[in-house]
């Protein structure tokens, strides 16, 4: 979506609101597209003393995965986007300054990338989430698995120096 700026540019205190559905369902991150669900997008631009001034939010819900039990799980996305509008810069480039076109701004490629920018690296159906168990796969929030625990052969030789210690009886002097 282009948001026409023109008539606001030059009138300092001149404000223009935006609210669309911004529709990421076809991108695809990590295997998975968490964006099945309209992004409800909203805010407004002001011209602060000369200045324009976009400040808006994203808010949506993702469908995705535990990280370590593998569960589906729904998310909530909520994703606030402030940044500055300008003609041209004045000076070199800058990431916090995003350039008009002809007086318009694109809208769909600031919140997309705010909204993509904004994923956690990981999900937790809960923060106590135990996961899975390395050896059979079963769910260790549903209780202990069973499987015999192997020891690291690496670590055969410390586990025979704390059998030899339990086993030696206590000397008192």
């Amino acid at each position: 979506m282009r948001l026409d700026l023109r008539d606001i540019i030059r009138t300092p205190g001149a404000s223009r609101d935006f609210a669309w559905e911004l529709d990421l369902s076809q991108v695809t991150l990590y295997g998975e597209k968490p964006f099945d669900h309209p992004i409800h997008v909203s805010g407004s631009v002001r011209n602060m003393a000369g200045a324009l001034q976009l400040e808006g939010r994203a808010v949506s819900e993702l469908d995705t995965h535990c990280d370590r039990c593998l569960k589906p799980i729904t998310v909530a996305l909520d994703v606030p986007v402030v940044t500055l509008l300008a003609e041209e810069l004045e000076d070199e480039e800058s990431d916090e300054i995003v350039l008009l076109e002809n007086g318009t701004a694109d809208l769909e490629e600031i919140f997309s990338t705010a909204c993509i920018l904004a994923l956690d690296g990981k999900h937790l159906c809960a923060e106590t989430c135990k996961g899975l168990c390395g050896a059979c796969g079963a769910d260790l929030n549903e209780g202990p698995c069973g499987c015999k625990k192997e020891l690291d052969p690496r670590l055969a030789v410390l586990a025979k120096l704390l059998d030899k210690d339990s086993s030696e009886p206590d000397e008192e002097t």
